[in-house]
């Protein structure tokens, strides 16, 4: 049975969580604050499930999730992912991460400084552009008709492919958006940061989830335009 390791479980980690167990996959949870504070976490997911430390849940994952908050991203260790398909949930908030002069000259994606602190392993940039609630609320079974469809960006074909499954697994289709130079498209202020789940709605906290499928996340990312 496949394992996905996660490095930080907040919202979006422990979504992922609850619909990976969901599609029976095995799952390692970590944090910053110690496997002793995911408890609660664990309990509630059942036998799949077990926390670790992050370089513990790295080693043991077939993928490995990065959620933790920007300014944090050079604490993923290095060495447990080498070789290794990493999902970037990752999205640059100054307010919380501080300005990232590469990232506001538009020089670099947040998950393209990822991909540098870790040389060795296959980053795809997946999972940041929707709500945690609507994240799991909208999962649907492989060829469900009001299935959603989430974008992905990276620069290996096979780990993108991989991604790709693993999005399927947990009730998802998918647009390839192309190389992690390409994620912007994807990133906050985006037209489809959000929105389409959201029927174009901006405020994505307080509205119900709608789904999207695959033509409406491609031509909302189309639509992207990017500032200079």
């Amino acid at each position: 049975m496949s394992t996905l390791g996660l490095i930080g479980s907040g919202h979006i980690g422990g979504t992922l969580a609850r619909l990976a167990v969901a599609a029976g996959l095995d799952v390692i949870l970590s944090n910053s604050r110690g496997p002793e504070t995911l408890a609660g976490l664990v309990a509630e997911l059942g036998p799949r499930a077990r926390a670790a430390t992050p370089a513990e849940a790295a080693e043991a994952g077939d993928w490995v999730v990065v959620s933790v908050p920007l300014k944090h991203y050079r604490e993923v260790p290095v060495a447990p992912v080498a070789h290794k398909v990493v999902l970037d949930t990752n999205n640059y908030y100054p307010g919380r991460d501080g300005r990232i002069p590469e990232l506001d000259a538009r020089k670099d994606t947040s998950s393209g400084l990822l991909q540098e602190h870790l040389p060795e392993s296959k980053v795809v940039k997946a999972f940041n552009n929707i709500f945690f609630k609507h994240l799991a609320s909208l999962a649907r079974p492989t060829g469900a008709p009001d299935r959603t469809a989430l974008p992905i960006a990276g620069d290996d074909p096979e780990a993108k492919a991989s991604a790709a499954r693993l999005l399927d697994l947990l009730g998802y289709d998918v647009v390839d958006v192309g190389p992690l130079a390409e994620s912007w498209r994807f990133e906050p202020g985006t037209p489809v940061y959000g929105k389409p789940y959201t029927q174009g709605h901006g405020d994505v906290l307080d509205v119900p989830a709608v789904s999207a499928d695959v033509e409406t996340v491609r031509t909302a990312l189309a639509a992207a335009e990017r500032e200079v």
